[in-house]
């Protein structure tokens, strides 16, 4: 990772996404050794231009900034730091910088719940139901997603909104197994739903 210090004078703007729900938390300075502790202690450390030293978010606060990854952009001199957020970031209290409350989009977890299913299928755990699944074979995948299906046309009809929830959970479930040991994603759904969004798409 090359990063371009002295384009803005030893230093470089690191801006903060919380790696579970994609949110912008904040927006900080880092310069060389800011990056290097920052890397080194898995706690995500700035260059206050103030206060002219180094900060570690959290450190009278208590919340910090838990590193995942770090990103340098296409001209080498801004940083796209992911993190995990112990507690309000801003020092107003406030969950983001900007006012913001820092929730996950529900939707975000149908792609972490196939890439836990994908390690699944790679690994095959024993005791698992997912490996079983897959152990079962695709004939027996497939028709999981239709009785759960079934399932949740009979709560829709005949049962309450919880239970419909529930078997539609249960399908959906199913229905990622289903296309994960078909290689496909969720998001290939989501795709085609789009495609079909655009005024100008006719069915095939």
């Amino acid at each position: 990772m090359t990063i371009d210090f002295e384009k803005s004078g030893g230093l470089v703007p690191a801006i903060i996404q919380d790696a579970n729900t994609r949110q912008v938390l904040m927006l900080g300075y880092m310069n060389q050794e800011a990056l290097e502790k920052t890397q080194s202690t898995g706690l995500v450390t700035f260059y206050s231009r103030s206060r002219q030293t180094l900060w570690t978010k959290g450190e009278t606060s208590g919340n910090n900034l838990k590193l995942v990854d770090i990103k340098v952009d296409c001209d080498n001199d801004t940083l796209l730091v992911r993190a995990i957020p112990t507690g309000p970031v801003c020092h107003t209290g406030t969950d983001t910088c900007w006012g913001e409350t820092n929730t996950a989009n529900p939707l975000l977890f149908l792609t972490q719940l196939q890439d836990f299913i994908e390690k699944r299928h790679e690994e095959m755990p024993e005791g698992s139901y997912t490996t079983s699944l897959f152990r079962d074979g695709l004939n027996r995948m497939a028709q999981k997603v239709g009785e759960e299906a079934l399932e949740l046309v009979i709560e829709a009809t005949n049962g309450t909104n919880d239970r419909m929830v529930y078997e539609g959970a249960d399908m959906l479930y199913h229905l990622i197994v289903l296309l994960t040991s078909k290689g496909m994603r969720i998001e290939d759904l989501a795709s085609e739903l789009r495609t079909r969004h655009d005024p100008t798409w006719h069915k095939h």
